[in-house]
């Protein structure tokens, strides 16, 4: 390992020893998503190049409409209507 990798580590763990509790929470979660090879290759996938159907263009119309005119849905208020938790979608293993 280079002397310059084994600096940045001491360094890293040093600034971990240094965050609250809430912002520990977040790093944890960012270093999971940096560390799952299925993250990685999401975050890494060329962006989708498939045009747009009429439909789709319609739809999000529609839907760019609808939020002009009414306030969007808050995330954890749809879970609570489905009765999950975030924590079940992160955790969640699709059928193999």
């Amino acid at each position: 390992m280079a002397t310059d990798t084994v600096q940045q580590k001491r360094q890293a763990h040093a600034m971990v020893d240094l965050l609250a509790p809430e912002e520990l929470s977040a790093l944890v979660s960012l270093l999971k998503v940096m560390v799952d090879p299925v993250s990685r290759a999401i975050a890494h996938a060329p962006v989708e190049s498939e045009p747009l159907t009429q439909d789709d263009e319609n739809a999000l119309h529609e839907a760019r409409e609808w939020l002009k005119r009414n306030q969007g849905i808050p995330h954890d208020q749809v879970l609570d209507e489905l009765g999950m938790t975030q924590d079940e979608i992160e955790n969640y293993r699709g059928r193999a």
